[in-house]
């Protein structure tokens, strides 16, 4: 069985490959700012991704994005903030998206949630 560390650096791989295969440009990659962190940066046409990951072996618990807290949303969005004052498109769109991925020994799950929440 896969280390927790592991498991979500799986989540994460999973992840790109969805959102390249669904069209969009990764930007980069586990993108930090004080205490927050963006898993991945994406962009699709004039609109900049910033997604949030969850990978989980079972659904036992509830699904994968349950578990983003507000305090991680706020962390997500002050993180992105950054990004995009640093990025200076100032005519691009921002989204936040989640995906949950659900990985064990009898598949893999990936559900993309576009618009997952907003930041206002």
């Amino acid at each position: 069985m896969a280390t927790h560390n592991d498991l979500g650096n799986e989540g994460e791989e999973l992840a790109v490959l969805h959102l390249m295969k669904h069209g969009y440009d990764i930007i980069t990659r586990n993108y930090t700012y004080l205490k927050g962190e963006i898993d991945i940066i994406a962009r699709k046409a004039n609109t900049l991704v910033i997604v949030e990951v969850k990978t989980r072996s079972t659904p036992d618990f509830g699904d994968p994005q349950e578990f983003l807290k507000p305090a991680q949303r706020k962390r997500l969005v002050d993180t992105a903030h950054k990004f995009t004052e640093d990025y200076g498109d100032n005519d691009i769109e921002v989204r936040f998206d989640f995906i949950g991925v659900i990985k064990n020994k009898a598949g893999t799950k990936i559900e993309h949630i576009e618009d997952a929440f907003y930041h206002f």
